[in-house]
């Protein structure tokens, strides 16, 4: 497949970039960087804007995530000062969630620009969500290398947080946030643990009118390796009594964060 020009991508982004190196290291995968052997490194720097030399987005990945973090960060503090740190916690987990992110990843069509090795290619790489994430947070690297936080901000704020925020304004909710089951499974994720497991502890009432009991249990840092009760709630159906302990899970596990950095 011939990688289009990305002039177009470039319109998308809002940026004509002045190191086109900087784009093109963001949209390439390690696989094709390990398998291009003849081509050339990027490591040339102008100024305080650079290229790294590994030729491939991973590092980029790594400046894109932790401006993404600040951006929405920011975001939320401004707008919405009277909510609780639990509460902006919640809203940011969804804004830069894998689940929102390769969304957007979708709707500027970055698929069609990643460069891959060609085992990615032939394995559908291009609509793998975990590589349109890194490509993503790479391309908001390259953004922010090329023309400064100012400019990644009003990416970010355009398309991950603006419409995000409207969509749940519009339908009238409180937190971008009502599937706490995703949000708990990528928050064990990232702490390289297990995925939750959820048992239907009881059933209680009529069949027109029954009460179901869930519980959530998490394999916790430190712990043997049999999951541990974290969470038990009530729910009319068995998935809304599953949302209810997951989000409760989510809750148990700030609290143990907040703690742990505490006593830092």
């Amino acid at each position: 497949m011939t990688i289009p020009d990305t002039s177009t991508l470039e319109a998308a982004l809002g940026h004509r970039f002045q190191h086109a190196g900087l784009l093109e290291q963001a949209l390439t995968h390690s696989s094709h960087a390990h398998e291009a052997t003849d081509a050339s490194a990027p490591g040339e720097s102008t100024g305080e804007k650079m290229t790294f030399a590994t030729g491939d987005n991973e590092i980029m990945e790594f400046l894109g995530d932790a401006v993404l973090g600040f951006v929405t960060s920011e975001a939320l503090f401004t707008r919405f000062p009277g909510k609780h740190e639990g509460e902006l916690s919640k809203m940011r987990a969804h804004l830069v969630s894998a689940r929102h992110l390769v969304r957007v990843a979708k709707q500027i069509n970055l698929g069609d620009y990643l460069r891959l090795g060609r085992g990615e290619e032939k394995s559908g790489g291009r609509n793998k969500s975990a590589l349109l994430v890194d490509a993503l947070e790479a391309v908001i690297a390259a953004l922010y290398l090329d023309g400064g936080l100012e400019l990644a901000r009003q990416f970010i704020f355009k398309e991950i947080v603006n419409p995000e925020l409207g969509k749940m304004q519009q339908a009238g909710e409180n937190l971008p946030l009502t599937d706490y089951k995703s949000a708990l499974q990528e928050s064990v994720q990232s702490m390289g643990q297990p995925q939750p497991v959820y048992v239907i502890a009881k059933e209680t009432g009529p069949d027109h009118k029954k009460i179901f009991t869930a519980e959530v249990r998490l394999h916790l840092r430190g712990s043997d390796e049999n999951p541990h009760l974290v969470a038990r709630a009530e729910g009319h159906s068995k998935k809304s009594a599953e949302q209810r302990a997951a989000r409760q899970a989510l809750e148990h596990l700030e609290k143990q964060r907040s703690a742990a950095g505490e006593s830092e």
